[in-house]
């Protein structure tokens, strides 16, 4: 399956509007509070904790791509620590750490996300899952979900930008 996203940045008051617009009107689908850990090397590997499970996940291309490949394998929470340790031992290293308020929602269709990510900001990301001959369509299916919400899309040189300032600094952000 391929995962096609678009997101943007809101301020805290766009956000906060949003959040009680999906509450209103699609079918929450739960909040959660979630600690990601990137690894370096060449593929983008994580590992994530978060309310009800742990999980390791590969997601193939580039970062702030609209589409990729994942592999994502659940485990129990308690096994967030084992994953950590397991590659840390095979010579990775934690390159970022994200610490995550999420809001889920499901909206004519489309997942719908609102983030919190301390020091990093406020984010709305919709995404449908689908084989590689709907991706294009699906891209068009969001981008109208974004012009119906009013939500400019915020530019993937803007994410990079904020990413690359994150992961340079998250260590002293996240305290």
């Amino acid at each position: 399956m391929i995962e096609v996203e678009l997101r943007s940045f809101l301020t805290l008051e766009r956000f906060n509007e949003l959040l009680m617009y999906f509450q209103k009107n699609s079918t929450p689908k739960g909040k959660d509070e979630q600690i990601t850990y990137y690894f370096d090397g060449e593929q983008d590997l994580r590992i994530q904790k978060n309310l009800n499970y742990s999980k390791v996940w590969l997601k193939k291309g580039k970062l702030h791509d609209n589409a990729r490949e994942e592999i994502e394998i659940k485990l129990p929470c308690e096994d967030f620590e084992k994953l950590e340790q397991l590659f840390l031992s095979l010579g990775y290293n934690i390159s970022i750490k994200w610490l995550r308020e999420r809001h889920t929602f499901e909206w004519n269709g489309t997942t719908v996300m609102l983030d919190y990510t301390k020091g990093y900001g406020h984010i709305i990301e919709m995404e449908k899952l689908c084989d590689e001959n709907e991706k294009e369509k699906a891209i068009k299916i969001l981008n109208q979900k974004f012009t119906e919400l009013k939500i400019p899309i915020t530019p993937k040189e803007e994410f990079d930008k904020t990413y690359q300032n994150y992961k340079k600094n998250w260590k002293t952000i996240i305290q």
